[in-house]
């Protein structure tokens, strides 16, 4: 088994970082989660968001969700980008419905709003021109979360967005990250190995591995707080939860 006995709760406008070394489940966490695992993977327990069941949903339900209410941000921005279209093109795939593009109706409204996200990740417009070898990779990861947030979802799933970049990178695209979670009050779950920059983003903490703690790193919002019974410890990977607090609210619809 990859992953055994996980268990959170992730709070409206909180930034939830799940720190671990290589190979503990952080990441098959957060696939499962999306249902991005192989079909040969077994996933057992419950997924819920915003009271909806996802673990066993279909491919139609997932298309549903995936993106418009949850969507994910990977560690390397080129496994998700097709090297052959523009960025453009790409950012516009996630914002224009199938039955749109198959009868061309994507018009000038389309083309605003992707110049509206790359304005929203520090990107100028024109940039969408170009193609994804023509970017850094800092550049490539702004792009990611613009591709992510162009349908508006309310929760982002953080796969180690920031590890393959120079340290002189990962500042400016984890203060990006800050400053979108205020912006448009997102929840943030925030996969990494590195527990200084889980400390610069995370309002809460949980650990994997048999010493693991679930803690507060900053004050918690009033729409951010713990809720009880998330990380029961059970190995290989262990997380317990914080204190119960009275103020702990779902995520919005």
């Amino acid at each position: 088994q990859a992953v055994r006995g996980v268990s959170f709760q992730l709070n409206r406008g909180e930034v939830l970082g799940i720190v671990g070394e290589s190979g503990s489940g952080k990441s098959v966490t957060s696939l499962a989660m999306m249902g991005l695992l192989a079909g040969s993977a077994r996933v057992s327990g419950s997924v819920r968001l915003h009271g909806t069941e996802l673990l066993g949903a279909s491919d139609k339900a997932l298309s549903r969700v995936r993106g418009q209410s949850i969507a994910m941000i990977f560690q390397d921005p080129m496994t998700s980008l097709n090297p052959v279209y523009s960025i453009g093109y790409q950012v516009a795939e996630a914002i224009i419905a199938e039955p749109l593009r198959i009868h061309g109706l994507y018009g000038p409204s389309g083309r605003a709003d992707v110049r509206e996200l790359l304005r929203l990740v520090g990107l100028a417009p024109e940039h969408g021109n170009r193609f994804p070898h023509e970017f850094s990779g800092g550049q490539r990861q702004r792009i990611g979360i613009a591709r992510a947030l162009a349908l508006r979802p309310k929760v982002l799933v953080l796969d180690e967005p920031v590890s393959a970049l120079d340290v002189s990178i990962q500042a400016g695209v984890l203060n990006l990250l800050a400053d979108l979670q205020a912006q448009l009050r997102l929840s943030y779950l925030f996969v990494s190995h590195d527990l200084s920059v889980v400390r610069h983003i995370a309002d809460r903490v949980a650990g994997s591995g048999p010493a693991a703690r679930c803690s507060p790193l900053t004050s918690p919002t009033p729409n951010a707080t713990a809720a009880p019974n998330r990380f029961p410890r059970s190995p290989p990977t262990t997380i317990a939860p914080p204190a119960t607090t009275p103020n702990s609210r779902p995520l919005p619809h």
